[in-house]
């Protein structure tokens, strides 16, 4: 599983003209599963999006409440290394990954985190504004 963490002033995902899901000062998680992901590797990244000493301060959205806008993503497992059009092999089917992505956002509300999402298989609108940046690379 990878994740990349985003601390934003505030990011939304919009679904044919509707936004489905919207943070303000939180932090921006797109996910994405491979084949061997399971429910563990889920709770794992669960406990380490939360607990992830990004945000200012270096306190992490378990110290600050901080909301969390998970969006599923597919392409974290592109790979483009032989050439111009990437290959989608390492990204489990979404059959495999959307019980996966489910059980990271379960995770992370059992922890307490207040959490919006995306709409798996939907063509999203993405929109973030972007903090710092800083930006993390989570690869379990």
């Amino acid at each position: 599983m990878r994740a990349v963490v985003q601390t934003v002033g505030r990011a939304s995902v919009t679904v044919d003209g509707e936004v489905v899901g919207a943070i303000e000062d939180g932090l921006l998680v797109l996910v994405g599963v491979t084949h061997t992901d399971t429910a563990e590797t889920a709770q794992t990244m669960a406990r380490k999006v939360h607990e992830l000493r990004i945000l200012d301060d270096e306190r992490s959205a378990a110290d600050t409440g901080a909301p969390i806008l998970v969006v599923s993503q597919f392409t974290l497992y592109g790979d483009a290394r032989k050439g111009r059009r990437p290959s989608w092999t390492a990204a489990a089917p979404a059959e495999v990954a959307e019980p996966l992505v489910t059980a990271v956002v379960d995770a992370l509300r059992q922890r307490g985190a207040p959490v919006e999402t995306g709409r798996f298989r939907a063509h999203m609108l993405v929109e973030s504004t972007n903090i710092g940046p800083r930006t993390i690379l989570l690869d379990l």
